[in-house]
């Protein structure tokens, strides 16, 4: 069975921290516990615990919760009101739809004095004859029972018929618990026939599958397929009578159909893993040796054949919030490939590259794998080209002077080189200093001419 762990409670607890010791509110609710126990070890300063819709067939290990004020124990397999006493500042208990048959068990809730809201709605005890008034009755200090206020002449006419409820309500418990015995005996009867047909089952397919079996053994491949219809056809047949078969509901049916879904679960579960451990690895490569172009991921991507650089560049549009771990990338003289999750992606380089100067990136923005291949051909460009010729007619004109010996000057052709005209720095200073076209002094010019008796005097 399952019950409360620390890591269970630490991982409910991320909002202290993950702090247990000062918890005071924790949900525990659809966990699929079976037994309550820990809690009131760990954490004693709990003051809201919610632990519905779980497997719980007691209330226990509580007691010592001092401080708790609202316990939620909904949808569990609760079948009598007990071991509260100690939480002394309990104010709402909620027991909706369990088994609560005992409802006399509500008499040991009061010593829990500051009780005010009391739910039971969907337990076999609010059928009884006398049940409102009987709770009314014996709890003085509930303000609500099932939502509904309780009134002061409520009250006043329940304690008046109290003998005479209580009475009724003993016989019907009597009543109800002799009901739950042959319940509890059939349940225990129609478990030891599950147990015994599954026995059989498990029998006669050890006896089928054996090897001295003999009948003659189908193809490999059609047997398998015809296994696995069967199996299926049965399966099927399992759940139909399971589900369709009358049963009452009882904490034994709620158990037992629990488990046969967690077993199914787990069943497919293996089919699943024993399946992914099957799957035939993908071909990447012939067996003739040649190399594939496969893409499993199905990822866009870009193959550009950088020539200035003299590389080849890949772009793999990788999810972006995928993490990088999950890349394994391997490059190839011939091919590159990339997992992605396990999933290959695999593609033919259209020359061959250096794997050892290779490099892989990824992109903060985008998340792209951006992969760079040196080619394994280094090829000369034509900056090369031109610079390479200009040194083998230098080492010509070199040697011709060292067989003339004479020193010849370098001279620059000015066609192929531009260099700033030095003897023309002045003049561009001065000119660039008049200004604008439009504003150079024409007027001095008119004046020059208009002027006749106009003398250059060095002293002015």
């Amino acid at each position: 069975f399952l019950s409360v762990t620390e890591d269970l409670v630490r991982r409910r607890a991320e909002h202290n921290n993950c702090e247990i010791f000062s918890l005071e509110e924790i949900s525990l609710h659809q966990q699929e516990i079976e037994k309550l126990e820990h809690l009131d070890k760990w954490c004693r300063d709990l003051k809201i615990l919610y632990l519905q819709n779980n497997l719980i067939p007691k209330i226990e290990n509580v007691g010592k919760l001092k401080k708790l004020e609202y316990l939620n124990v909904a949808l569990n397999n609760i079948e009598r009101i007990e071991n509260l006493e100690g939480c002394e500042e309990l104010k709402k208990l909620d027991l909706t739809a369990n088994f609560i048959g005992e409802l006399s068990s509500i008499e040991s809730l009061k010593c829990n004095i500051h009780l005010k809201e009391l739910f039971l709605m969907g337990n076999p005890c609010t059928e009884f004859e006398g049940y409102r008034q009987f709770v009314v009755a014996t709890l003085h200090q509930l303000k609500y029972l099932d939502s509904k206020e309780i009134e002061h002449s409520e009250r006043i006419k329940a304690l008046q018929n109290y003998p005479e409820v209580k009475w009724k309500i003993r016989e019907q418990e009597q009543a109800y618990l002799l009901k739950r015995a042959r319940e509890k005996e059939e349940a225990q009867r129609r478990m030891q026939e599950r147990k015994d047909e599954k026995q059989k089952q498990m029998d006669s397919k050890l006896g089928f599958d054996s090897p001295d079996s003999p009948q003659e053994k189908p193809n490999h491949a059609e047997g398998d397929g015809e296994q696995e219809r069967c199996r299926t056809v049965e399966s099927d047949d399992e759940d139909r009578k399971f589900w369709e078969e009358p049963t009452p509901y009882t904490p034994e049916s709620r158990l037992e159909t629990h488990r046969y879904i967690e077993e199914k679960r787990r069943a497919k579960d293996n089919i699943r893993e024993s399946k992914k451990k099957e799957k035939t690895a993908w071909t990447l490569v012939t067996a003739e040796g040649k190399v594939l172009n496969v893409n499993v991921p199905k990822l866009h991507f870009s193959l550009k054949d950088d020539e200035e650089n003299n590389q080849i560049i890949l772009d793999l549009a990788v999810y972006r919030h995928l993490d990088t771990s999950l890349l394994d990338v391997d490059v190839q003289p011939t091919y590159i490939r990339v997992l992605v999750k396990g999933k290959p992606f695999q593609l033919v380089l259209p020359e061959e590259v250096k794997p050892d100067s290779s490099c892989a990136k990824r992109s903060q923005t985008t998340g792209h794998l951006v992969v760079t291949m040196p080619k394994a051909k280094e090829i000369i460009l034509a900056k090369q080209k031109v610079s390479a010729s200009i040194k083998h007619s230098d080492c010509n004109t070199q040697q011709k002077n060292m067989k003339s010996g004479q020193v010849e000057k370098l001279e620059v052709d000015p066609s192929k080189y531009s260099f700033p005209d030095v003897t023309k720095i002045i003049q561009e200073k001065e000119r660039t200093g008049q200004g604008p076209i439009k504003l150079q002094p024409q007027k001095v010019t008119e004046v020059k001419k208009s002027c006749v008796d106009f003398e250059n005097n060095e002293e002015v």
